[in-house]
């Protein structure tokens, strides 16, 4: 998941190098936390938050085959 993230923001930012993704694994569910730049954050959201709904729903869908609950935290 941590992958398909990273890929996917660093197509959307200028600047690449400056994408940060972790992730944490609880009992039940994977947090994955991503972190860019902050002139690329309105990139990473977009209008309405329509590409950062994108996103989270891309990784659910990934995470549906492996039986797993994850939710996408964008941070400043």
């Amino acid at each position: 998941m941590k992958e398909l993230v990273k890929v996917i923001a660093q197509a959307l930012v200028d600047d690449p190098s400056a994408v940060v993704v972790e992730e944490t694994t609880n009992e039940d569910e994977v947090v994955i936390r991503l972190s860019v730049a902050e002139d690329d954050m309105g990139k990473v959201i977009g209008k309405q938050g329509r590409i950062a709904k994108a996103i989270r729903t891309v990784t659910k869908a990934a995470a549906s085959k492996e039986d797993k609950k994850v939710s996408v935290e964008i941070q400043q």
